[in-house]
Order: structure tokens, then sequence, then C-alpha cells
């Protein structure tokens, strides 16, 4: 897995562009956020301040939830190498829901009067988000973004963060805006004026081919962007399934459960047994490291460019490695026999499937009775229960991912990749995109390693503990199968005993039979 590290301090045309300039970041709380914020203050050293949008949440002030952010372990090669770089980060109160941004008037002048360059990660990731709350996150609060980006007297770009699976109706997603099925501006007002009943009675129509809410807000919201592009420069970049970081800073850092991640863990704990996905579709995925350089590449292309049509690019490396979702299981059940997590309820052998009668009663029979078992247990135990409603969380997450994994999606991403060959050799190096030895088995370990230390808290000198634990885990699920299968047969043979009694019965009867008829003749 080796590509070449950006050295800190390099000065390529990327980063001489960027020199001075002030960003505004929205979404910074989130993992493509933080990714970005790292990787923007490392690899542009001298850029100016970067300011992040952020709102109070769980008692914690802006200040505060950024000062969080900083003592992340992503954040600790920077500290290492260029901690003053952490001085750049400001964070200004805010939130895409209010009017204006929710912005106190100095910091409203602040950005008016000093970004040039605008990210916009904000969004809400929640697949089964009402319509209401998928619209005024992502579809409104994008336009309200949009309204102070059209009052910044230096605005070079805004680079809008949208999906690969907003146009899920396309056969091949190329790299252009598509028309959106509604005006955005009347489904705004819709969802403002319209009672949940009656919205909710109407949302499966206004869908169509949609999944989800998320997918439709999001594709409402980069009709708004390119509408904007007539008055500033943007650029919209589409990720596909967004994975922990390959290269760069911490291999394998990723910090939420969304996605695979989640499907990862719960299936290394032996919680989840089965999931519908097709396992000869391609995984449409990229390394967040890798989605992070196209954004910024983009940005930086964009405002030096100013193309008469709005770009948009496709961020995904299944061009660059191909594999199949079956593959991925396999090579990565490997891993986790080798690296297990801690704490696993069972065996982890649990396996995708394209029948649903299938699926479904596997998840009955290794889902959801289990887990009452296991609350009954420890309901006398006197201890909290938990298993059961984390099993309705994973069955409802699982609902909503199925839709994207029991289908081949084909993401034309030339463009975004054909930027490489705009850029110096130093950058190419920095921001790197095609430009990767993609060893997958390499990259699943660190993802395996990164969930399990960075998203469960599992450090690396328990493995030896895990082990023995998934040893014992191994025999019980073996003594179980096997007793299953005894009782099974067991059952079987008792029911073919009076079976083999009645045939013998009817037998004999149909030979008396013909005794007695040729006895009569």
């Amino acid at each position: 897995m080796a590509v070449a590290s950006s050295g800190e301090g390099s000065q390529g045309q990327i980063a001489e562009w960027f020199r001075g300039r002030s960003l505004l970041v929205t979404g910074g709380s989130g993992f493509i956020g933080k990714v970005l914020l790292e990787k923007l203050l490392r690899s542009l050293p001298q850029l100016g301040a970067v300011y992040v949008l952020l709102r109070g949440k769980r008692g914690d002030s802006p200040a505060a939830r950024l000062e969080n952010i900083k003592r992340l372990p992503l954040f600790d090669r920077l500290r290492r190498t260029d901690p003053s770089a952490l001085e750049r980060l400001h964070a200004v109160e805010g939130d895409v829901l209010r009017a204006d941004l929710g912005l106190q008037p100095a910091d409203r002048a602040r950005l008016l009067a000093e970004v040039s360059v605008v990210f916009h990660c904000a969004a809400s990731l929640r697949l089964e988000a009402g319509l209401r709350a998928a619209v005024e996150h992502n579809t409104a609060g994008t336009l309200r973004l949009l309204h102070l980006c059209r009052r910044m007297r230096h605005l070079q770009v805004i680079v809008h963060l949208s999906t690969a699976f907003c146009h899920c109706e396309q056969e091949v997603l190329e790299e252009k805006i598509y028309p959106p099925p509604h005006d955005p501006h009347d489904i705004m007002h819709l969802v403002q004026w319209l009672d949940e009943e009656s919205l909710a009675s109407i949302t499966p129509k206004l869908l169509g081919p949609h999944p989800n809410c998320y997918t439709y807000s999001k594709r409402l919201a980069e009709s708004l962007v390119y509408e904007e592009s007539k008055n500033m420069p943007a650029v919209i970049c589409r990720p596909s399934i967004v994975t922990p970081v390959f290269n760069e800073p911490l291999t394998g850092w990723v910090d939420n459960l969304n996605g695979p991640v989640g499907i990862l863990i719960g299936a290394g704990k032996g919680v989840i047994r089965s999931m519908l996905c097709g396992p000869d579709f391609y995984a449409e995925i990229i390394p967040v490291d890798i989605a992070v350089n196209g954004i910024i590449t983009a940005a930086w292309d964009t405002a030096v460019r100013r193309p008469e049509e709005m770009p948009v690019y496709n961020l995904s490396t299944s061009s660059l490695v191909q594999i199949t979702w079956g593959e991925v299981l396999e090579r990565g059940r490997q891993i986790v026999y080798e690296n297990p997590f801690e704490g696993a309820v069972w065996y982890p052998d649990g396996n995708i499937r394209t029948n649903e009668t299938v699926h479904y009663l596997h998840v009955l029979l290794f889902h959801i009775f289990p887990a009452y078992v296991i609350d009954f247990l420890l309901l006398l135990t006197m201890q909290k229960r938990f298993m059961v409603r984390l099993q309705n969380r994973i069955s409802n997450g699982l609902k909503v991912l199925q839709y994207f994994t029991l289908r081949q999606w084909n993401f034309d991403n030339k463009e975004i990749l054909a930027l490489s060959s705009c850029m110096t050799k130093e950058d190419r190096e920095t921001f790197y995109m095609a430009n990767v030895e993609y060893d997958v088995d390499s990259y699943l370990l660190a993802c395996v390693l990164g969930a399990r230390q960075f998203c469960m808290k599992e450090p690396l000198s328990s493995l030896p503990r895990a082990r023995r634990h998934l040893k014992m885990l191994y025999w019980l699920d073996w003594l179980v199968k096997m007793t299953c299968f005894g009782f099974l047969l067991y059952v079987m043979y008792q029911y073919a005993r009076p079976s083999k009694a009645l045939v013998i019965s009817s037998v004999d009867s149909l030979k008396l039979s013909s005794a007695i008829k040729s006895f009569i003749s």
C-alpha cells in the first residue's frame, strides 16, 4: 500500500495558490470534514485562517467542540511537525438550519470580508430521516450557505460535497449535472407548510426511484448549486462510499460507525450474521484521504481555470481497483479472525445473501431470537437489557443499506483522474488520487485495526486476549451446531420409526388382502 507521502511544508502549485487565503468549512465535525481540516493545515503551510462553522452540542460550545477535534489522534502528526498550524482553526458559531446560518453580526462581517474558498460538507447523513428533516438540512441548508457566499467579496470557489448515489436511476453516472425531479424551491416551500401526515403520504411519490430522502434532498441541492454557479465559481464533488484513511496522516483512522465500518464491527462482534448483498457487485468505495485530495484539487482547478460550465467530479476508486463485495467479505473475514474484536458475543461467521427469504430466516434465528434470549438472561441477573434494542437498530440500518448493496453502480470518474495531468509532480504526490498502489489486503487490515482502535477504543495490546476468546467461541459455535444437528437427526429418527411401522403394517395388510382374494377365487 505504497504512495509517496506528502512532505510537510511542500510548496507546489496548489499550496502556492492557497497561500494567505482564508477558508470556510461547514461540516468540519464530520468524518470527511475532520480529515479535510487536517489535510488543509498540513499540506497548505501558508494557508490563512480556516473558519469552521459549528453549533453548540450537548453542552459544549463551538470552541470547545473544535478543541476536542484538535485533540483527536488524526492530528497527532500535525502536532509533532507543525503545532502552530492548529492555531489557524477558528470556530464560528452557526447552523445551516437557521436563517443567515445563525451567524453573529461580527462573525458574518468577518466571513464576508475574508473568505475566498468555501468547502460545504455539512449534511444530515441519516438515511432513515423523513422528508422534512432531509430537505431542511441538505437542501435548504445549502441554499442558506449559497446566499451567504453570494455576498463574499473575495470568493474564488465554493465546493459542494454531494454523493455519487443521488442519481440512482442512471445506469452510468457521468460527471455532469442532471435535471432535478422537482423544483427544489417548490419542495422547500412544501415541507414548510405541509403537516407531517400529509407529507408522509406524498413522500413515496416525490421520491420516485430514490431509496430514501437523503439521496433525494442531495439531488435537489445539486440543482441549487448549479443555479448559483452562474453568479459564483462552484464545483460539485460526489464521493461514493467513504472508508477509513488509506495512507495519511494515520492509516486506518475512522471515527464513526456509518456504512461499511459499522457492518464490519457488527459482523466482527458476531452480532450481524446475515446481510442482503450482491457478492458479484463491485464495491464502490473511496478512502477518505483520497476523497479529500480530490476535493482540494477540484477547488484549486476550478478557481484557477474558471470553466464556463460548472465542473462535477465523481470520487471513487473502482476504476483503480475492482473488488467485489464477496471478495471483501472473504478477505476481511480472514483478517478479522487474525485480529478479532474484544467482547465478541458469538463466532463471526456470518454471510451475505441475495435471497430475501433465506436472509430473513437467518435474521430471525441468529439476530432476533438470540437477542431476546440475552435480554432475558440480563433481566434475570438484574442487569440493563440492550440486545433487542441494538438488533432493532442493526435491522433498520441493514434495510437502509441493502438498496446500495443489491445492485451494480457505475461511476464515470475520468475527469477527476485527469486533473492529475494538470498537476506538478510534487502536487501529485501531495494530493494523490490516481497514482496509488492499492493493495487490498493491506488496506482491509488497516480498516479492521482502525475500527478496533479508533471506534471501539480497543488497544492492540488486547489482541492476544481477544484471540483466546475467539477460539473459545469457535468451539462453542461448533458444539452448538453439532448439538442442533444431532437433535435434528434424533427428531427425524423418532419421526421415521412410526412411519416405518405404518408402512410395514400397510404392506402386511395388502399381503393379507391378496391372500384372502386368492382363497375366495
